[in-house]
C-alpha cells in the first residue's frame, strides 16, 4: 500500500514546498511506547543533565535560524523579518526555562518546626501529547514542550498540516542534539494522526489551537482522567479611551492586529474607541495602513504577507461576505490585492460594525479590524466583554488609575496598557473562558507540565 503523504504549499503562489509522507497507526503507536519506554530513565535523569540535552537542542536553533526562518516564511507566509525575530524569541524562551529550571522545579518547604518538614515537590506527568499550529511554528514547537521536557516529561509531538516541513526540521534538530532515544518523538500528519496518539498511552495533554477542537480534547482528557493545558481562539478588545496619546499609541494599534497578517491567538481583534476620538482613530490609523507593503514575504521590504492557505483565506472572504451583507463600512482594504496569486488579502478597516457580524463574534485570523464607538465606561467593558473569549485585551489612556481599572474589568488573561503584547518568557499565557485552561511559560508554567506531591517527614 502506498503510504499517503501532506504536501507543504506556498501561499505565496499556491507553488509545493515539499511532501512529508504521514505517520500510520502503527508509527504513532511506536512512537507513543518509544516515549512510554523512555520516560522512567529520563525522570530519574538528574535536572542538570536534563538541561545539558535540552541546551544542545537550543543550540540548534541558533545554529539554523536562517534556514529555520525561510522554512516558516515558505510554508506559511510570515514575512522573513518576522520569522526571523520569531527563531530569535523562541531561544529567549529555551534560554529562560534552562537559567530558571532548577528554581521553579525546585521543592517548596510549606512548613517547618523543631520536629518536622513539610515540602511540596514537582514531578513529570509521563507521556506528553504536544499539538502545535501553524502560526508561529518555532515558538509554538517551544512552549508546547521545552518546559514539560525539562521537568521530565517525555513528549509525542505533532505540528500542524500546514507546517510539517518544519515539524521534519524538528525531527532532525532532535537527532542532532543528541536525545535519548524515545524522549522527543515526532509524528507527521493531520487531526486524524493527532486523534490516533491521543487516544493511545498518554498522560498529558499539551494543545495550542482551534476552540471547537481544544473543546474535543478536554472532554477526551476527562474520558482518560488525564491533565492538559489548552491555549485556545481569542477575539480581543482594544480600548482607546478619551484621554489616548494616539500618536504614541499608534503603532501599537497597528502592531496588535496585523502582526503576521492578522494571524495571532494574542492579536487585536476588536477595536472599541470613544466617540469623541472615532474619527481621529479611524483616520490615522487607515492612513497608517496604507503605507504598509503586502506582497512576496522573502522581500525584506514586505510588511504583510499572505495569509497561512486558501483554506484560510477562503474562512475571511466568508465572514467579510457576511458583514457586507449585513451594512459594514470598509474604510480601506476589503479586497485581494490584483497583482498578487496567493492568499492575499489587504489590510482592511471596518466602521459600522454590528454585533450580529461574524467579524465581531467570530475569532477573525486574518487583517480585518471592525472599529466601534462607545459613550461611557460601562458601555466600553461591556462591548469588550461581549465575546466567548477572553485571552487577551489592551487598554489605552494615559490614566493608571483608569487602566488599572479596565485591566481589573477585562475579563481576559492577559492585559497590556499602551503595548502590542505580553510575550516575554518570564509571562504566563492563557486566557479565560473558551480561551483556554491552564497556562503556558513563566514559572506557572512548570507548574502545569508537573504533578505537584507533599511530603510531610521527621526532622
Amino acid at each position: 500500500m502506498t503510504k499517503k503523504s501532506l504536501t507543504s504549499v506556498n501561499p505565496h503562489d499556491y507553488s509545493p514546498v515539499g511532501e512529508v509522507p504521514m505517520s500510520t497507526e502503527d508509527e504513532v503507536r511506536a512512537k507513543v511506547r518509544a516515549a512510554r519506554d523512555a520516560f522512567p530513565a529520563w525522570a530519574e535523569t538528574p535536572l542538570p543533565e536534563r538541561l545539558k540535552v535540552l541546551t544542545r537542542l537550543r543550540d540548534q536553533f541558533v545554529a539554523r535560524r536562517d534556514t529555520l526562518a525561510r522554512l516558516m516564511t515558505s510554508e506559511m507566509g510570515m514575512p522573513l523579518t518576522q520569522t526571523l525575530f520569531t527563531v530569535d524569541r523562541s531561544v529567549s524562551y529555551m534560554n529562560w526555562s534552562l537559567e530558571n529550571a532548577e528554581k521553579c522545579l525546585a521543592p517548596v518547604v510549606t512548613f517547618e518546626d523543631e520536629a518536622e518538614i513539610d515540602e511540596i515537590t514537582f514531578e513529570p506527568h509521563g507521556v506528553a501529547a504536544c499539538i502545535s499550529p501553524w502560526n508561529f511554528p518555532a515558538s509554538n514547537f517551544v512552549w508546547a514542550t521545552f518546559q514539560a521536557l525539562c521537568a521530565g516529561n517525555t513528549v509525542v509531538f505533532k505540528n500542524s498540516e500546514d507546517t510539517q516541513l518544519f515539524a521534519q526540521a524538528i525531527e532532525e534538530m532532535v537527532q542532532a542534539a543528541a536525545f535519548p532515544h524515545g524522549v522527543l518523538n515526532v509524528i507527521y500528519g493531520d487531526g486524524d494522526v493527532a486523534q490516533m496518539m491521543i487516544r493511545d498511552d498518554i498522560n498529558f495533554i499539551s494543545f495550542t489551537g482551534s476552540t471547537r477542537v481544544g473543546e474535543i480534547l478536554y472532554k477526551q482528557a476527562a474520558e482518560k482522567f488525564i491533565p492538559l493545558v489548552l491555549e485556545l481562539g481569542g477575539s480581543d478588545p482594544g480600548v482607546v479611551f478619551e484621554d489616548a496619546d494616539l500618536t504614541k499609541i499608534l503603532p501599537a494599534l497597528y502592531a496588535g492586529r496585523f502582526t503576521n497578517c492578522g494571524q495571532v491567538c494574542q492579536s487585536m481583534k476588536r477595536l472599541i474607541v470613544h466617540e469623541s476620538r472615532f474619527d481621529e482613530v479611524v483616520t490615522k490609523l487607515s492612513e497608517l495602513v496604507l503605507t504598509k507593503r503586502v506582497g512576496d514575504p522573502m522581500q525584506e521590504d514586505t510588511d504583510i504577507g499572505p495569509l497561512v492557505s486558501k483554506k484560510q483565506l477562503d474562512t475571511l472572504l466568508g465572514q467579510m461576505e457576511d458583514a457586507r451583507a449585513k451594512g459594514v463600512t470598509v474604510v480601506c482594504g476589503g479586497a485581494q490585492p490584483e497583482s498578487l496569486n496567493g492568499a492575499y488579502y489587504l489590510p482592511t478597516i471596518l466602521t459600522g460594525v454590528t454585533q450580529d457580524m461574524k467579524v465581531w463574534c467570530e475569532e477573525v485570523f486574518g487583517p480585518v479590524l471592525p472599529i466601534v464607538s462607545f459613550k461611557t465606561y460601562e458601555e466600553a467593558i461591556h462591548l469588550a466583554n461581549d465575546t466567548i473569549y477572553g485571552l487577551s485585551a489592551s487598554v489605552f489612556t494615559e490614566d493608571k488609575a483608569l487602566a488599572r481599572r479596565a485591566s481589573r474589568d477585562l475579563q481576559a488573561g492577559m492585559i497590556k496598557n499602551n503595548l502590542a503584547n505580553t510575550g516575554k518568557p518570564q509571562n504566563i499565557f492563557g486566557g479565560y473562558k473558551r480561551s483556554g485552561i491552564s497556562r503556558e511559560n513563566g514559572h506557572f508554567g512548570f507548574h502545569d507540565v508537573t504533578q505537584k506531591k507533599v511530603i510531610a517527614r521527621e526532622k
